[in-house]
């Protein structure tokens, strides 16, 4: 098996194991701001992972959603810029503290990511989702294909977003200048459905495995994403943003799909934004 993503599987495995432990007892919360909470399984999650890929590369940058930063990779040499792992230790905190069994552990792993800069899609070398609730095992390395607790994945076969089941996500906060009320809208609308349960990683595993056939969300961060959307390209689907530019970890919208229903996905999101620009101001 690849190293990394041997390594990646043991972090993500001992990461859900304290997550599942702590699921039934109460939880102890604090808060980000207003609504954006942290619990402490988030840090231990992340001590966890952290101590397990620092004990295997000591040299490799990681960015982490709780602690920050782990390691200054200018002043470790060419391997720490050269790897950069995205470590996410619980996707969907929300759903976790109130006792919503939808979350997950995603970690990552990009190459020749500069301090500071963006990652592509085509810089992710390995990427894992693991969902402790259900015992399922989201796994990716570039090149050799997507898996779920080893059988291989790919995404769906629907090709009409009217026949389409599709995702996305709100965030906890500045919730008012979001836009993504009016994509839910239309999408809702024009599609079979869309759910929003609030982890932008096993939604991105779903479209994945073809669960969902689509998937758009704003605001992401870099470990909401690195390691959904290495598994969506490794298993046949389209990530980009509603342009069809290419996406980059970070960056302001994330279109995933099957392929087959991008384009009808990234017409909607054109009517929405061009309503918008002829709307009267208030």
């Amino acid at each position: 098996m690849n190293p990394f993503l041997e390594v990646a599987i043991e972090a993500a495995r001992e990461a859900g194991s304290i997550l599942l432990a702590d699921f039934d007892h109460p939880r102890k919360i604090a808060y980000k701001g207003d609504v954006d909470l942290v619990t402490e399984a988030d840090r231990r999650s992340e001590q966890a992972v952290v101590a397990r890929l620092r004990s295997h590369f000591p040299r490799h940058a990681i960015l982490g959603e709780e602690g920050g930063g782990y390691g200054d990779a200018s002043a470790q040499g060419a391997d720490a810029v050269r790897h950069c792992w995205y470590v996410d230790p619980l996707d969907g905190t929300t759903n976790f503290a109130h006792g919503y069994p939808c979350f997950c552990v995603s970690i990552g792993l990009a190459e020749n990511v500069k301090p500071g800069a963006s990652p592509t899609p085509d810089d992710l070398l390995i990427g894992v989702v693991y969902d402790p609730i259900r015992g399922e095992l989201f796994t990716a390395a570039r090149g050799e294909g997507a898996f779920l607790n080893q059988r291989k994945i790919q995404v769906s076969s629907v090709a009409s977003l009217a026949t389409s089941l599709l995702a996305t996500g709100f965030p906890s906060h500045k919730r008012a200048q979001n836009p993504n009320i009016h994509y839910y809208w239309d999408f809702t609308m024009c599609s079979h459905g869309v759910r929003r349960d609030g982890s932008a990683a096993l939604d991105l595993a779903g479209v994945a495995c073809g669960r969902f056939d689509g998937f758009w969300e704003f605001g992401l961060k870099p470990w909401d994403t690195a390691a959904g959307v290495l598994l969506v390209r490794e298993a046949g689907g389209m990530v980009s943003d509603f342009a069809g530019r290419p996406y980059r970890l970070g960056g302001p919208e994330l279109c995933a799909s099957n392929k087959l229903v991008h384009e009808e996905m990234q017409h909607v999101a054109a009517d929405i934004v061009e309503r918008a620009a002829t709307r009267p101001a208030p």
